[in-house]
């Protein structure tokens, strides 16, 4: 395959990449607007931004093994249809719960679009270098489209309304769906893997229940019967989820993989630095306009720094990866995004612009440093046959942490607003919820540094080796010899 065609390729996957993340973050500058036309409770609006990426983090496996089984092309055209389907139709839902509904429908198709796509860019780029080069675009494309968001949903809100946030998918989908027809040849996996229906069940349980204990604690009591139990419900769930996986012989997720030091390392890193994202455009967007009373443009036009750094940051951290590996990136990122979370411990209704812009800043550099070493630790080490795999872990530790985000950090700002049971109102200058982004991202510095040694290196050839014992047949493709993946992840 020529380089031209790969990274025609490239550039596919990455539009598939661009609307499911630019729909992460793309809503949060609505979210005013939204609640006064749907006359939704705070809580509400985090169930808006959680139940899209819920609904992803607990069918990406999933999705991938339909993809093994019914042919990759076909289940990525299918997760087109499905989301530009359900991106219609949130644009004219009637009311907050049509409106959640909708966008889980669009998660449904959004869970068929990652894995696939980089299943293909790790096959397609063997080379370490170019296929580092290839992650970066691809960690580009992330920052790109959930840094945008904001902004061009603030255009879109001023000029004509919340529900044209929505149009957009509409013709970028189409558009995909036409180049993959031409493009992306079919393949999938010689030996199906049968699907694992309790492992399923128990992940969107975990991740479901979690959830909804964090968000409607504050409301219902931190304490409360239903919060205490819901947590309960989670805790059995993960850890019927470990039992059950660990003695099914094809696991949704094998747990073999967190044997890997690195690997494990990189699903710590996922989950914090998501947690920060999601976190920090929840709560940014409400503070912008709900207390410095800013339109819905000039609070978008005010993450404009932060956006450019997590758009430049990215093709330097992948050249950097390629060059001196991950810890460089990841240090770099865990030393600005803390740095970002200390100065929005200081927000108040007249905070100046140069601390706000400040702390923008260093959030998209410290952003924009650690999405290519994420995916990069992650495949580091493992036979090209489990890439797709550990590659999709890492894409759905991505999206648990934006969940997680929103809910744990919107949920303690909540929490010190009301102080009592009832209905919660969120105070986005809540100086604990901030101080949990400063956490997060001290703790990517720290696994940065902890799992990229060359002991963390040993355990991840360790683990490369359960798995090169059981040699897989080779894949069967058209039009692209080896396109595909392990049928997991692809």
């Amino acid at each position: 395959m020529g380089k031209g065609r790969r990274y025609v390729v490239l550039a596919i996957c990455c539009s598939s990449l661009f609307i499911v993340g630019l729909d992460t973050t793309i809503l949060n500058v609505g979210l005013p607007s939204l609640k006064r036309d749907l006359h939704a409770p705070d809580s509400g609006l985090q169930w808006t931004i959680d139940a899209y990426g819920l609904m992803i983090a607990s069918l990406l496996l999933f999705s991938g093994s339909m993809g093994d089984r019914l042919g990759r092309k076909r289940v990525f055209r299918t997760g087109l249809t499905l989301f530009s389907a359900g991106s219609l139709l949130c644009s004219l839902a009637p009311g907050l719960g049509w409106l959640i509904a909708f966008r889980m429908l669009q998660a449904v198709g959004g869970s068929m679009l990652n894995p696939v796509a980089m299943a293909i860019i790790t096959n397609t780029f063997t080379e370490r270098r170019e296929r580092a080069r290839a992650i970066g675009v691809w960690g580009a494309v992330i920052g790109l489209s959930m840094a945008l968001g904001p902004v061009l949903g603030g255009v879109l809100v001023d000029g004509v309304g919340w529900r044209a946030i929505f149009w957009i998918n509409v013709p970028i989908g189409l558009a995909a769906m036409v180049l993959t027809g031409l493009y992306v040849p079919e393949s999938n996996a010689p030996r199906a893997r049968r699907f694992d229906p309790a492992g399923q069940i128990l992940v969107a349980a975990t991740l479901g229940t979690l959830t909804y204990g964090i968000i409607e604690a504050p409301s219902a009591g931190w304490a409360s019967t239903r919060t205490i139990v819901m947590f309960v419900i989670a805790a059995a769930a993960l850890i019927g989820l470990v039992i059950v996986e660990t003695r099914r012989e094809e696991a949704l997720l094998d747990m073999r993989f967190f044997r890997s030091v690195p690997f494990s390392g990189a699903t710590g890193i996922a989950v914090c630095a998501f947690a920060a994202l999601g976190g920090f455009l929840f709560l940014n967007t409400l503070y912008l306009q709900n207390v410095r009373g800013y339109s819905a443009l000039h609070a978008g036009l005010m993450t404009l720094p932060m956006a450019a750094f997590a758009a430049i940051m990215p093709p330097i951290s992948g050249r950097l990866v390629g060059s001196r590996g991950p810890r460089p990136s990841l240090v770099v990122a865990g030393i600005a995004l803390p740095a970002s979370g200390l100065l929005l411990t200081f927000l108040g209704p007249h905070t100046s612009l140069v601390l706000l812009v400040s702390a923008y800043v260093l959030f998209g550099i410290g952003f924009g440093m650690v999405n290519a070493p994420i995916t990069n630790t992650a495949v580091s080490g493992m036979p090209v046959t489990q890439a797709g795999v550990a590659a999709a872990v890492a894409s759905t530790s991505r999206q648990i942490g934006s969940a997680l985000g929103v809910a744990i950090l919107g949920s303690v700002a909540a929490h010190s607003a009301a102080g009592q049971v009832g209905r919660a109102t969120i105070d986005p200058t809540s100086a604990p919820a901030w101080w949990i982004m400063v956490g997060c991202g001290a703790a990517i510095g720290v696994l940065g540094v902890l799992t990229t040694g060359s002991w963390a290196r040993g355990t991840a050839a360790r683990t490369a080796a359960l798995f090169s014992a059981q040699p897989a047949p080779p894949e069967r493709t058209t039009s692209l010899s080896g396109a595909g993946a392990d049928g997991r992840a692809a």
